[in-house]
Formats: structure tokens, sequence, C-alpha cells
């Protein structure tokens, strides 16, 4: 994808309620990110681990966005800090989620549903035929929309979380194909 692509894209991916996503920048860190990751997790990301994670965008391996809202009623530009983000890791024709977070004051409104649409086509544009992500086995919720778009329990890692929770193993399948598709249409509320 050429600097200009990436540009006009960086606006393009609006969604509901004005959100915009975009490709996420180590600048973003300090405009939302980093507090939004300290609200998610008992045990945040450092912005060393960030850093490094936005460094392999670059590699091909990773794949990061930001979540923000438009102004003026969803006409103008984006504002404020970033109110969620997510991450792929790229291996083989798999894709990790690596990441999904939603600021407190963010919750409940499609954000994190809308990050992990993104995910999802960019996973399927990238041709991976599986996805893949651990989630605490206390997330209930997340659990729920995780399960939304076809993912299933595979396993469990014992005290995966800070060496105290265990984590829950799922996997979506088969993403390439026509019935997928019709799930994230349905997501979208396009169909």
């Amino acid at each position: 994808m050429s600097v200009i692509e990436r540009m006009l894209r960086r606006d393009s991916a609006s969604g509901p309620n004005g959100l915009v996503l975009a490709p996420m920048r180590k600048r973003d860190l300090k405009d939302g990110v980093l507090e939004t990751e300290s609200h998610a997790y008992p045990t945040p990301w450092s912005p060393r681990v960030f850093q490094s994670e936005i460094e392999q965008v670059g590699s091909g391996s990773r794949y990061y966005l930001t979540a923000r809202r438009r102004s003026d009623g969803g006409r103008g530009r984006p504002t404020g800090p970033s109110i969620g983000h997510g991450g792929l890791w790229f291996t083989a024709d798999e894709a990790h989620v690596t990441n999904i977070a939603v600021h407190p004051d963010a919750r409940r409104t499609g954000v994190a549903r809308a990050l992990m649409i993104a995910l999802a086509d960019e996973a399927i544009r990238r041709e991976c035929v599986a996805w893949t992500l651990e989630v605490r086995v206390s997330s209930t919720g997340a659990q729920g929309l995780y399960h939304e778009f076809g993912f299933v329990p595979a396993g469990v890692r014992k005290r995966y979380y800070d060496n105290v929770e265990d984590a829950i193993v799922m996997w979506c399948h088969d993403i390439q194909e026509g019935d997928y598709a019709r799930r994230l249409d349905h997501l979208r509320g396009t169909r």
C-alpha cells in the first residue's frame, strides 16, 4: 500500500456514531491508547511493547488500529483522544488478535465490534483462513462479542494472565468462505 493510499485510508474507515478507525501511530500512544490500555487491563502493555508492535507493522507481520469519534455529528475530522484500539499478528495463513481495548466511557457503543470487523476484513484481505485469540475466563462480555464473530473455545491456558487467571483460547476457522462474509455483513448491519 502506498503512502497516499494509507493517508486516504486513514480517514476513510468510518463506522457507526461517527467512529473513525485509523492505523495506529506512535503519537497515538500519548493520545489515548495508553490511557485506554490502563483502564482495560490489570497489567497493561507498556509504551515500549506498543512501540515494538507498531515498528513491526512495516514488515507486514502486525496490524494496529485506533478508534476516534468524528466531530460535527459524523461529518468533521476525528477529534479527541483514541477511545479504542486493536491489533493483529500474522503467522502463515492465520491471524492472532493481540489486543482489543475500549475506554470505559465508550464501552457498549459499538467500538469493539467496529474494531473486530476491521480486523476481520484485514485478516481476510491478507488471505488468512483462520484467526485466534485468548480471553480471560472472567471476561464474559468479551467472550460474547467473540462468539458473535464465530469464535469457539478450543482450550485453556492455565494462569496465562499475570500467572493468576486462566485464558480461554478461541478460534474461528474458514474466514474466507461465503458464510463468514455473510456473518460479517450481518454484524455490519448490512443484512
